[in-house]
C-alpha cells in the first residue's frame, strides 16, 4: 500500500514538472514533492529490511542542500530579469 502511494506521488510529482515547465518556482516545488516521494520509498525500505535510517539522514541533508541552491538561483533570476519565466532569461534567444 506505502509502495502505491509513494510511486504515485512520484508519478504525480513528474506530471507537474513536465506540465509546468515555465515557471522556475513551480519547476522548483515538483522537484521537492519527487524528492520527498523518494525519501519516503527509501524510509519503507530500510524500514521493511530493518535496516538503519543513517542513509535518509544523509538523503535528507542532500536535498535540503538541492532546496537552497536551487532557491538561491530562483531569488538571482528573479532580481535580474524580475520574475521566473524561464523563457525571458535564456541567453539563446
Amino acid at each position: 500500500m506505502y509502495l502505491f502511494i509513494s510511486t504515485f506521488m512520484f508519478i504525480s510529482g513528474l506530471i507537474v514538472f513536465s506540465s509546468k515547465r515555465k515557471h522556475l518556482l513551480l519547476m522548483l516545488l515538483s522537484l521537492e514533492f519527487i524528492v520527498l516521494s523518494l525519501y519516503f520509498l527509501i524510509f519503507i525500505y530500510l524500514f521493511n529490511m530493518n535496516y538503519e535510517y543513517y542513509f535518509s539522514m544523509i538523503f535528507l541533508t542532500m536535498s535540503v542542500c538541492e532546496g537552497v541552491l536551487g532557491l538561491s538561483i530562483l531569488v538571482m533570476m528573479i532580481r535580474t530579469h524580475g520574475n521566473d519565466y524561464i523563457l525571458t532569461f535564456s541567453s539563446l534567444w
